[in-house]
């Protein structure tokens, strides 16, 4: 058993030289990562959060991972990735022990060895996906391959300390997974849906759902069963959310309340100075009087806060969402949806703007950049179509509707409810790979006459996307 699991990372002779290619794309975009931040990151001191959160800066991406592994805590939000911070535990162990080797806090060393090998082999699955599920010939498998990782935000999931990169690798894996399954008319298991559900759930719990969708269109009507329905997805899920909340409760509820009562401390003092100076200032003894002139100087300065943070990017920058919630202040109903899919979803995700480079949307970027060069909006337009004529092509296969669903999903969040959508290109890991497996269906569909002329196309736009975003990316990063 334990062979068989481990033979699928064994890399097999047709894809050598694409994997030794994929492995030094791969180590190169995490030593530019490492190269712009090693002096600030390699320093060892007692609290990390402000340090990262504050130096690290490439587009929206948070560098929680840093601080976990350098001072481990549930530094995550606990809902959205309930055991990211405990996958992340023995890289913090290892890094505990290289701090205590070297003197220098490695972390940026051992997140990259987490970020290549999930890169390194969602490449190798992805081609498999295309290789041997669809069964194109080396050359289309290679190409589309090389064209999702030439991807914007791709490249930038595969070098940042943030989920993404883990998330796309469990996404493709389970697509390969499913997709031979199918070949074989087997269906996936129990324990192989509890394993890849609790992996992909707890690094994102959105992206949990997506593996229950690949296990219904692997397993079909036999997904409803009862024993199945009960053990692969009803307790997985009570146990993942039961776990969250416990995981809320015993971490995150003591610090929250630990602050709260901190600031109140604060606030008390910083009353009880500004009685203090009004009655000597005033040479009065009415502490009454003093007490009234203290509220009407503290409201006044919380409207004037207010004023500030209301003309600030960040604030400007987050959309109307449709209710105040614990989960529902995440949407946004007020964001433009069709600008944002063209100069995000289908836009930045794909292809870097040069304005405004990989600046933070709560920082200083505006939420709908444009692209100053037609050219971009050229290759974005061609994309676009052929995965349309790729989804069309695909309609009636079964595989299809596993990846596809992968889209749906996340464009029913991102696009509809509204999740994220000021970032949206954040996401683009989440779903990008559906793109090169459409352009497969559109490649077996179409007619050997024109065949030529597609891959030309599909060549010509890899080698641009390749060239444009990553001599922007350079440009970025060695800055």
């Amino acid at each position: 058993m334990i062979k068989t699991v481990f033979g699928i990372f064994r890399i097999k002779r047709e894809e050598r030289w694409l994997a030794v290619f994929a492995f030094i794309w791969m180590v190169a975009l995490n030593v530019l990562t490492i190269t712009k931040y090693y002096d600030k990151f390699t320093q060892i001191m007692d609290t990390y959060h402000r340090h990262f959160v504050n130096n690290f800066h490439i587009s929206g991406f948070d560098p929680l991972t840093y601080v976990a592994v350098s001072n481990w805590d549930t530094t995550y939000n606990v809902y959205r990735h309930p055991l990211l911070a405990f996958f992340m535990y023995p890289a913090y162990l290892i890094n505990q022990g290289l701090m205590a080797v070297t003197g220098l806090n490695c972390v940026q060393f051992v997140i990259a060895v987490i970020l290549v090998f999930c890169a390194f082999y969602a490449f190798i699955f992805l081609y498999r996906i295309l290789r041997e599920v669809l069964e194109l010939d080396i050359f289309d498998a290679a190409i589309l391959t090389i064209m999702c990782f030439s991807f914007a935000y791709v490249m930038l999931s595969a070098m940042v300390p943030d989920h993404f990169i883990i998330s796309m690798y469990m996404l493709i894996l389970t697509l390969y997974i499913c997709g031979k399954m199918r070949q074989r008319r087997q269906t996936l298991s129990i324990w192989q849906t509890i394993v890849f559900f609790l992996v992909t759930a707890g690094t994102s719990l959105n992206n949990g759902i997506k593996v229950f969708m690949a296990a219904f269109f692997t397993n079909g009507k036999r997904f409803f069963h009862w024993k199945y329905l009960l053990l692969a997805v009803l307790i997985p899920c009570a146990i993942i959310w039961k776990g969250a909340r416990m995981e809320y409760r015993h971490f995150v509820w003591p610090k929250e309340m630990a602050r709260k009562e901190a600031k109140k401390q604060k606030d008390k003092e910083l009353r009880a100075a500004m009685v203090q100076q009004y009655l000597d200032t005033a040479q009065v003894k009415d502490t009454t009087a003093a007490i009234a002139h203290m509220k009407v100087v503290a409201k006044k300065k919380a409207r004037a806060k207010y004023q500030r943070d209301h003309k600030k990017v960040w604030n400007n920058n987050t959309g109307k969402p449709i209710a105040k919630g614990e989960f529902s202040r995440w949407t946004d109903i007020s964001t433009s949806r069709w600008q944002t899919a063209v100069e995000n979803l289908f836009g930045e995700g794909l292809i870097l703007h040069r304005e405004h480079l990989l600046e933070d949307v709560l920082r200083t970027r505006p939420v709908i950049v444009s692209y100053k060069l037609w050219s971009n909006y050229v290759v974005e337009g061609i994309i676009v179509l052929l995965f349309l004529l790729g989804i069309l092509c695909g309609l009636r296969k079964r595989f299809f509707w596993t990846a596809f669903s992968f889209f749906l999903y996340d464009m029913t969040l991102h696009m509809g409810l509204g999740f994220g959508i000021n970032e949206v290109y954040i996401m683009t890991a989440h779903w990008a790979f559906v793109i090169p497996i459409a352009i497969a269906y559109l490649i077996k569909s179409i007619n050997w006459r024109y065949l030529p002329y597609l891959r030309c196309l599909l060549f010509i736009i890899t080698v641009y996307l390749f060239i444009h975003n990553t001599w922007l990316l350079c440009e970025y990063m060695l800055g």
